[in-house]
């Protein structure tokens, strides 16, 4: 079989496959930030004293965990609007993510501070610390800074995750390369200059949150842990 490459027939895309590579971008930004807030509400709520909030917390997490992305996504965009309450895709696009975002997020920063040693709490009471500075500052931040690299890698994976994005016609990088290769025929060349963005903008989220861990987790870096 011959095959013949012509990356030439790409050429009048770029700036479509820049925009996709943006509203990937955009997408990821607005889940993770959003994300993340709740995904720490949530572990909190994970280990509360109250039953109630923890059952309900605990249902919320393992329902989105244990469906696949593209059912919660199918159901957000195509069930709500059969009861009248259709959202554009874009939002849809960022609330699925955010839904997903935050369970993950609740567990992995629920198993960081779960692992602050209770004798760490006993000291700080000790020390006369008021019980929201012994949350904030000895088991939150500790806690986060412990898990940040799971934390990371996880919010790289629902960058990837957007593509799923793609079947409800969400125009991000998947979706614009579907379109370009219905109309060039080059499957082969688009997806393979797709799989190239994907891991530039892999390669520039893991610089940024090097970057960020740097910042937020001096001591890390002290201790030349990294991130």
């Amino acid at each position: 079989m011959q095959y013949q490459f012509d990356f030439r027939a790409l050429l009048p895309y770029w700036q479509d496959f820049l925009a996709g590579a943006l509203t990937t971008i955009e997408i990821t930004v607005f889940s993770v930030i959003i994300g993340m807030i709740i995904g720490l509400a949530c572990a909190m709520g994970r280990r509360s004293n109250l039953s109630i909030l923890r059952g309900i917390v605990g249902v919320y997490i393992e329902t989105v965990r244990n469906t696949p992305f593209i059912v919660q996504i199918f159901f957000i965009f195509f069930g709500l609007s059969s009861i009248g309450l259709r959202l554009p895709i874009i939002a849809a696009s960022v609330f699925a993510m955010v839904i997903n975002v935050g369970a993950y997020t609740a567990e992995i920063v629920r198993a960081g501070m779960d692992s602050i040693h209770p004798s760490q709490i006993e000291a700080a009471e000790a020390l006369g610390l008021s019980k929201i500075q012994i949350y904030r500052d000895i088991i939150l931040l500790p806690a986060i800074e412990r898990v940040y690299p799971s934390l990371s890698s996880q919010f790289i994976l629902m960058m990837l995750s957007t593509s799923i994005c793609s079947q409800i016609s969400a125009e991000e990088l998947t979706g614009v390369a579907n379109n370009i290769q219905s109309n060039t025929f080059r499957s082969l060349e688009t997806y393979f200059v797709v799989a190239l963005l994907y891991i530039a903008i892999t390669y520039l989220m893991r610089a940024a949150f090097f970057a960020l861990g740097l910042i937020a987790f001096p001591r890390r870096r002290r201790l030349g842990l990294g991130v």
